[in-house]
């Protein structure tokens, strides 16, 4: 007898016919069912399902594979190609509520999209394992109530240090043992002793519940234009309907109001609301103005959580107890019950393409997620991507424009500094005029920036003597001074080592100079200028984390540090009140080189950090350091003229067919043999497709064609907007025997070249 199938009418799964019982003198026939596992799979496994077990679709499930015991998801009917009598049972239902079919149809549509197997795709919704098992109770710690308290305390010695834990927990809730020691000042040691003189017991109680924002917290009075956009984004959220729009608003304009209103109208439905951030850093003072709006913190998502964190964040998720999600791109991969808006701030940000594993853009990717939840979907951007502004122009997503700053505050004066005119000092990287601005800046108690997206001391180290370049031995890139650290670093593959007192090519002793600035060598010279200033760095290296980003943005707010140096991080929607002054360093780095989106990606970045300055009642002020003032992204900074920018780029892609209004595919081929990788890349190449309106370029080495020990060649399939390029390109790969120790990976949509 063939597999049953299921009907797709009913949540239930027939065991036989509709209807069908067993035969006369027959055992009931076992139900069975496919089971996707979160591992590198194509397909999903066929699982019996034991009589006395009902399952559903979404159901996560335990199922054995080989020796080993593995969460799954009840994925649909069986495959039926596999004797019924080798099946294996599934173990057992997993205490945890079901993925909805929303986020099924996800997992597959992303998997499909990218040609990724879809149990890797499953992987990174089911990232926390833990998570799939009912909480654990946590171990509080309170005062003792017992009647021998008295007794204890008479026969133990109370220190200090022992004090205060008892003053701290007399009248307050009971806490964690890390909590308890750090509200007292004390090591955990010290309430472990009390524990056992008895003065201090430990409970057990089931996890608390977090607390749900109140979307009937009021918000700040809106101006006009900001009104009007968030009447149009809450219409949509009440409407329970998918559409797309795009929030453009100028840096200041209050867009983070305006998408507020949504959410808070998705609360009052009881729905959840997800906000995709490009860097966990931006969460600081992002987390501060929610709190005031809505009376609480929302759920986090992000790299620096704590595995305890992400297991009750993702089990919150799940069960709909957090209601606002804020996160990195891979928050879309939450299990969310009932979905009522998506927000993507500063969507135009490099940061949302998933450059490992699955290749995938969060933001495109969070328009199909708002799309199968049936929820609306705005995008936040001053600098909008040039794909979100070809669909609003072709209607595909809507728009809601704020072009003036909030509180009648100016945009800043953007100023050119030509550097073949106003030359720095020789060994100097600050011409004459950006001085005399930090000066007069300083002078009257305002904050300036430098900025410079340059991690380090400096981009090049060479020998003096004979010309040597020190460079990663895994990579194909030169290593970075890191001067403030003593360390050469690899900012690829993170290799790191000393500065050799000798060359190793000519054994020349003491005889490196570096060679052009990063921020280490900037912060140098403004030191060396203004040595009563407090001045401090702003990068991922001196910020690595969540909690460091957040103390640095809350010092700047506050006023306590006078001159920030800063890359890209200090670029992306902070509000600093006292900062009236952004110089940025070098405005041509990133406009050379070939990559179709340099202009694009340098405009955006730099008319972010001009954004920064002047975002209040004190007139701000930018000045860009150039050797190319002819440009026409530094003509369009200093002019003002965004959307001039923006029509001439896009009419450039769209007369050579390049994205958005043309598609291309890239496949990486990457092996620690050089050989293996290039003969593999040459049989792609020969078996690459021949359809008219396709090409293929390459294969050729990739700009990093070595990375973290693995040679990489590259090749470029370019071809119509309309073309099914997923298919054209299994077919490709389904053509092409690849080596165990060759790896290809599919980049639909690439982002980056490198």
């Amino acid at each position: 007898m063939s597999a049953p199938r299921r009907d797709a009418s009913s949540n239930e799964w027939p065991t036989r016919g509709q209807g069908e019982g067993p035969g006369p003198g027959e055992a009931p026939a076992h139900e069975t069912v496919a089971v996707l596992l979160p591992l590198p799979l194509a397909d999903a496994y066929d699982y019996r399902v034991p009589h006395d077990m009902a399952l559903s679709p979404g159901d996560f499930v335990s199922v054995p594979l080989g020796k080993r015991q593995l969460a799954g998801v009840v994925w649909g009917p069986p495959r039926g190609d596999v004797d019924p009598g080798k099946l294996r049972d599934v173990e057992r239902v997993l205490a945890v509520p079901p993925m909805a079919e929303a986020m099924r149809r996800f997992v597959a549509w992303v998997a499909a999209y990218t040609l990724t197997p879809p149990g890797a795709v499953l992987r990174m919704a089911m990232s926390v394992p833990e998570a799939l098992e009912p909480p654990r109770p946590e171990t509080v710690y309170r005062l003792a109530a017992s009647p021998d308290v008295a007794a204890a305390r008479a026969a133990v010695k109370l220190t200090a240090a022992r004090q205060r834990v008892l003053e701290f927990l007399d009248g307050a809730p009971a806490l964690s043992l890390v909590e308890v020691a750090r509200q007292a000042g004390v090591g955990t040691a010290v309430v472990k002793a009390l524990v056992e003189a008895g003065l201090v017991e430990a409970v057990q109680r089931p996890p608390l519940r977090i607390a749900e924002p109140w979307a009937a917290v009021q918000g700040p009075v809106l101006s006009e234009a900001q009104a009007a956009a968030a009447a149009d984004l809450v219409a949509k959220v009440e409407a329970r309907r998918f559409s797309t729009t795009l929030l453009d608003g100028v840096p200041g304009a209050g867009k983070t109001e305006v998408y507020f209103e949504a959410i808070a109208a998705a609360l009052a439905q009881g729905r959840q609301a997800l906000v995709l951030l490009p860097e966990i850093a931006l969460s600081a003072q992002w987390l501060e103005r929610f709190a005031r709006r809505f009376g609480t913190r929302p759920t986090e998502w992000h790299s620096d959580l704590t595995g305890a964190e992400r297991r009750r964040a993702w089990r919150d998720v799940a069960e709909n107890r957090a209601r606002v999600v804020v996160g990195a791109r891979s928050a879309l991969f939450l299990p969310f019950a009932d979905l009522g808006v998506v927000v993507v701030d500063e969507e135009h940000d490099g940061a949302f393409k998933q450059e490992d594993g699955a290749l995938y853009n969060a933001r495109d990717m969070a328009v199909v997620r708002a799309r199968l939840a049936g929820a609306p979907i705005v995008l936040a951007s001053a600098t909008p991507s040039l794909e979100s502004v070809a669909n609003a122009r072709a209607g595909r997503y809507d728009v809601l424009h704020l072009p003036d700053r909030h509180g009648g505050a100016c945009l800043p004066h953007v100023e050119i500094v030509d550097l073949r005119r106003d030359a720095p000092l020789r060994g100097r990287w600050l011409a004459p005029p950006v001085e005399a601005a930090l000066r007069d800046t300083l002078a009257r108690g305002e904050q300036a920036l430098l900025f410079l997206n340059r991690r380090g001391y400096a981009p090049l180290t060479l020998c003096r003597t004979c010309g040597h370049r020190l460079q990663c031995p895994h990579c194909s890139a030169w290593l970075v001074e890191h001067r403030f650290r003593g360390r050469l670093i690899c900012h690829h593959c993170g290799y790191g080592a000393p500065l050799p007192a000798t060359c190793p090519a000519c054994a020349a002793r003491e005889s490196f100079v570096p060679c052009g600035p990063g921020v280490e060598r900037v912060a140098e010279e403004a030191l060396a200028l203004f040595p009563d200033k407090r001045t401090e760095i702003f990068a991922s290296d001196t910020v690595g984390t969540r909690r460091a980003a957040q103390a640095m943005v809350e010092r700047i707010a506050a006023g306590d540090i006078d001159l920030i140096i800063g890359t890209q991080m200090a670029a992306k929607g902070y509000h600093f009140p006292l900062l009236t002054l952004v110089a940025v360093v070098d405005a041509d780095l990133g406009l050379a080189g070939g990559d179709l989106r340099a202009a694009e990606r340098t405009f955006q970045l730099l008319y972010q950090v001009a954004g920064r300055t002047g975002r209040e009642a004190r007139p701000g002020r930018a000045l860009l350091q150039t050797y190319m003032p002819e440009h026409p992204v530094i003509q369009a900074l200093a002019s003002g003229d965004r959307d001039r920018f923006v029509a001439a780029e896009l009419a450039a892609r769209q007369s050579a067919g390049w994205p958005p209004f043309g598609r291309l595919a890239a496949l990486i081929v990457s092996g620690p043999d050089e050989a293996a990788t290039d003969e593999t890349a040459r049989a792609l190449a020969r078996a690459a497709p021949t359809i008219d309106g396709v090409r293929v370029l390459g294969p050729a080495p990739a700009p990093l064609s070595l990375l973290r020990g693995r040679y990489r060649r590259r090749l470029l399939l370019r071809c119509g907007r309309g073309f099914r390029v997923q298919e054209a390109i299994a077919d490709w790969l389904a053509r092409v025997v690849v080596p165990s120790s060759v790896r290809v990976q599919v980049d639909i949509d690439p982002y980056s070249f490198m």
